[in-house]
């Protein structure tokens, strides 16, 4: 058993792992900057440790901190939650050298999926399929330019190091390729400490298809099915849902057996998520590997009837695969919306500040997972998540209508959110009809369906 569990994180993921280990009579340490230190997993966890001021690079990106926050409130275990340090292979490594459980796979799987150039050669040599482009990094223009003479254009140069949209670039045509070179490189050199890049060929209407996983320290791995994230923007997933509406349970089946095959190639254990890009052939190819807990597990949850963390803790505490979990069926449909602290009328601008009014949805098949209240001032320094919608109901049709519902229901006041951009989506013919895509979003005209979803 887990003694005590310090949480290397904040806001949303850290009150969700708290309440898991509630669940579980597991007491819990919330670790916090000077600018989170009225945020609510700083109340509701049994402990609490400040570990530096507001910017990230001092505080929750700080491994010793994290390190000497643990070992001075006597925790024995690390959950990392999303983002920060959750797929740092040396931080996953200095927890185990001070004999600290860490809450994820073991630093050679975070090291090898993080890497995304080795990645692909891993799990091609494993039999998935990836998608066209280079197996390794390319360290020239010259390189770019033979594979694009090779598998033609468009292209995208992605980060080697990283994910998240952040040192990638599209090359429509050759005249493109050094300016995307460029910037590509620069902006992966100042988000990941590392330049390198690889090169994909861009698959323009293809649908972003991610499998939920979950391995034991034994070598079982079993697949929870799929989550539909093709809405997007600037790479950014805004809307999520469980199952795919262009995915039936033949297909289901495939997608989860390749997703075990890539997650077994590298002895993964915990929770994970292989993620795939689908043709309109329903061909799909290995994009990458999360070496985590993701944003959008609850559409997962809804759908199971599964809590992904509290089996993420047991298995982190040396419990197998159980018999019931390689038998799950999907019930029902899931929707999640991130709300985020940004105005769509302004190209999505932060907007930090106090939220002066708030009302969270409830009803039929109704969850929101959030750590804002009224009087709680977002902090300029972090993602400008506020907190994720999820609803459920008994098919589609229903979860979107049941979402439209809540988001009508929900009230912030103080700050704009995007809100008024998820009615617009959930409202849009094409999306009701399941036609979705990576790039559905390119041909929205946001300020005309804002000023239309305005006067509805």
């Amino acid at each position: 058993m887990i003694k005590k569990l310090l949480i290397a994180n904040r806001g949303e993921i850290a009150l969700r792992i708290i309440r898991a280990c509630k669940e579980l009579g597991i007491p819990t340490v919330a670790v916090y900057s000077t600018a989170d230190s009225l945020s609510l997993h700083v109340r509701f966890a049994d402990e609490a440790v400040c570990i530096g001021p507001p910017e990230s690079k001092n505080s929750y990106l700080k491994p010793a901190a994290l390190i000497s926050a643990a070992e001075v409130t006597n925790a024995d275990a690390i959950h990392p939650g999303y983002g920060f340090l959750a797929e740092n292979a040396d931080f996953a490594q200095m927890c185990e050298d001070n004999e600290i459980l860490f809450i994820g796979p073991r630093p050679n799987a975070i090291r090898t999926m993080g890497d995304k150039s080795t990645a692909r050669q891993t799990v091609k040599a494993a039999g998935v399929p990836i998608i066209p482009g280079s197996t390794e990094e390319v360290h020239s223009i010259e390189d770019v330019k033979k594979i694009g003479e090779k598998i033609g254009y468009p292209l995208i140069l992605k980060a080697s190091a990283g994910g998240g949209g952040r040192g990638m670039r599209i090359v429509r045509q050759l005249a493109e390729l050094e300016n995307a070179w460029s910037t590509a490189r620069e902006e992966a050199l100042k988000a990941f400490g590392n330049p390198a890049l690889y090169v994909e060929k861009l698959l323009d209407s293809a649908r972003h298809i991610e499998v939920q996983i979950m391995g034991d320290n034994y070598g079982e791995v079993v697949h929870l099915g799929e989550r539909e994230c093709s809405i997007q923007r600037r790479h950014q997933k805004l809307i999520e849902e469980s199952p795919s509406p262009a995915v039936n349970e033949e297909l289901r089946e495939k997608l989860g057996k390749t997703a075990v095959k890539a997650a077994k190639a590298v002895n993964y254990s915990s929770a994970g998520t292989i993620e795939f890009l689908l043709d309109s052939k329903n061909n799909f190819y290995f994009m990458e590997m999360n070496t985590r807990i993701q944003v959008e597990h609850p559409v997962t949850e809804m759908v199971t009837g599964i809590d992904l963390i509290k089996e993420q803790l047991r298995l982190a505490m040396g419990s197998k695969i159980p018999k019931w979990m390689k038998k799950i069926s999907l019930r029902g449909h899931a929707i999640e919306c991130r709300i985020n602290a940004e105005d769509p009328r302004r190209s999505f601008m932060p907007t930090p500040g106090k939220i002066l009014v708030f009302h969270a949805p409830g009803g039929p098949g109704t969850r929101m997972d959030t750590h804002v209240y009224a009087g709680y001032e977002i902090p300029p320094y972090y993602d400008s998540l506020l907190g994720k919608l999820i609803t459920h109901g008994k098919d589609r049709e229903e979860a979107i209508v049941r979402m439209c519902r809540a988001l009508d229901e929900t009230i912030i006041e103080g700050i704009a959110t995007t809100i008024p951009f998820h009615k617009a989506i959930l409202n849009d013919e094409k999306f009701r009809n399941g036609q979705i895509h990576i790039n559905f979003l390119n041909s929205f005209d946001y300020n005309t369906i804002l000023k239309t979803e305005e006067r509805v």
